[in-house]
């Protein structure tokens, strides 16, 4: 490890951090819009422009994390950056396609006539269903280090699909918060059906892991770090327990008006992401390419990373600013779209 007193030690891991908040506050903010757009496929007509009005704020402004962890990648380790965009050339294609493809559905199907509006909404759930399949196959490639052998292609086959069910659990959790009566009952049956789906993917991402990487394995089952870790997976465990039951008890109580657990599904979405993404960080670290490139070894040149370090310290807390404004401001229940 470099010395930590020299910004060739320290900067690569700040810039780590702020890639890693980037990505992490992308996955759980885009998630949930991403999630939404797919559940508008299962969703009544009628249903379907208030979902996509509870979004409406906040969906593209959401992406600027995804725009931020990028350009830190690209700008502060572009060595990384170089290998892991040839490893995912396709599947960031495909990825770049359904963003695109949601996008443009967003706008068109307000102002469509009402024979094409069907039309983008089906294109509005493809794009977000490609979006999230792609970084699901995406993030299993990641943790078997890039290797294309078969098994190795069917498990980020699988994950695909577990990361876009935990997507419909935030945006089930979301909708639960932000819409009323039969659309707020109907997120719940969803949210029940993504959860244990969502299980199932961070099991196998969980199993994974250490089995094909030696190294990550001693990190987490050496002693002491088997003790020390332990919370994790309780904690995880724990939050789909609780999860489970505020979504049993929730179809009683909204029929009532009593809305006081309706932010739990979307909380403990929240903090199942949280913990998987610390665990898999914990895995991973230092390297950014498994086993083949740190941070250090993909920094650009300290003056390079320095120079980046003050954009990215007036920058950041900008997007955090705007982006709490903005969930404040747009806060409340949707409505139904106007044009």
């Amino acid at each position: 490890m470099p010395d930590l007193s020299q910004p060739a030690g320290w900067l690569p891991l700040v810039f780590l951090v702020v890639m890693g908040l980037a990505i992490l506050v992308y996955v759980v903010l885009d998630g949930y819009d991403l999630g939404v757009g797919m559940l508008v496929g299962p969703a009544q007509e009628g249903d379907r422009d208030i979902m996509v009005a509870s979004i409406g704020p906040f969906w593209d402004a959401n992406e600027t994390w995804l725009v931020l962890g990028i350009g830190v990648l690209l700008t502060v380790f572009p060595l990384a950056h170089g290998v892991i965009l040839t490893a995912l050339y396709l599947p960031v294609a495909a990825m770049i396609a359904g963003l695109i493809l949601r996008g443009v559905a967003f706008d068109f199907r307000v102002k469509a006539e009402a024979h094409h509006k069907p039309w983008w909404n089906r294109a509005f759930f493809a794009g977000s269903l490609l979006a999230a399949l792609a970084q699901g196959y995406m993030l299993g490639l990641l943790v078997v280090g890039f290797e294309r052998t078969l098994p190795n292609v069917l498990f980020a086959l699988l994950i695909g699909p577990c990361l876009a069910a935990g997507y419909c659990l935030l945006g089930a959790g979301w909708l639960i918060m932000k819409c009323e009566g039969e659309l707020q009952l109907a997120a719940v049956r969803w949210a029940r059906i993504a959860l244990w789906l969502t299980a199932l993917g961070i099991a196998a991402v969980s199993l994974a892991t250490p089995l094909v990487n030696r190294v990550i394995f001693e990190k987490w089952f050496s002693v002491p770090e088997v003790f020390l870790l332990a919370p994790i997976p309780v904690l995880t465990a724990g939050l789909f327990v609780l999860a489970e039951l505020a979504l049993r008890r929730l179809p009683r109580e909204l029929i009532h008006g009593d809305e006081r657990w309706g932010w739990v599904p979307f909380g403990a979405g929240v903090g199942i992401f949280v913990l998987a993404f610390h665990g898999l960080a914990y895995s991973l670290y230092p390297w950014l390419v498994p086993e083949r490139m740190d941070i250090w070894q993909a920094a650009a040149a300290p003056g390079s990373m320095m120079f980046i370090f003050i954009g990215v310290a007036i920058v950041l807390p900008l997007i955090l600013a705007y982006t709490v404004f903005a969930y404040r401001v747009f806060w409340g229940k949707a409505t139904h779209l106007e044009y």
